[in-house]
């Protein structure tokens, strides 16, 4: 995949958001009248693209009807030991630059880290909200069972 494409009411602040999350802006370029940047980070690279009359996001993550994009999912299983403790880490991050700039909002969690069985494979899976309430998932492989 080259890319996953977000529309943003707010460039700038989406920027900033998935700068606190390790990305950087790879790219800077306007699409017609809106202005747009690809960002790479967390093993992938998305494109931000600002929406001149935004309207708010569907609830993706609390509306058990909605159907299309879902999450954007990065697997954190090489780059963190402990899940938890990284989104405690991400959070205090994320307040931090909240008090030093109006432009960033407290880190939105949407599910705590939790053990999930996918296969034979047990996972570390968090949900957060990014700046326009796009659900992001974080994964981390804690273990492969045998199946017998």
């Amino acid at each position: 995949m080259h890319h996953a494409s977000i529309r943003t009411a707010d460039i700038h602040r989406a920027i900033g958001f998935y700068e606190l999350l390790g990305f950087q802006v790879c790219e800077r370029f306007t699409a017609g009248i809106t202005l747009g940047c690809w960002m790479e980070g967390l093993g992938g690279r998305i494109e931000l693209l600002q929406v001149p009359e935004p309207r708010p996001a569907a609830d993706a993550f609390h509306d058990e009807h909605y159907t299309g994009y879902y999450h954007l999912s990065f697997d954190l299983t090489d780059q963190v030991d402990d899940l938890p403790a990284w989104l405690e880490q991400l959070k205090a991050q994320f307040q931090q630059a909240a008090q030093t700039s109006a432009s960033v909002q407290p880190l939105k969690v949407l599910l705590e880290p939790t053990q999930q069985m996918i296969g034979n494979h047990v996972y570390e899976v968090a949900f957060i909200s990014d700046t326009d309430g796009l659900p992001l998932e974080f994964l981390r492989m804690m273990a492969t069972l045998n199946n017998r």
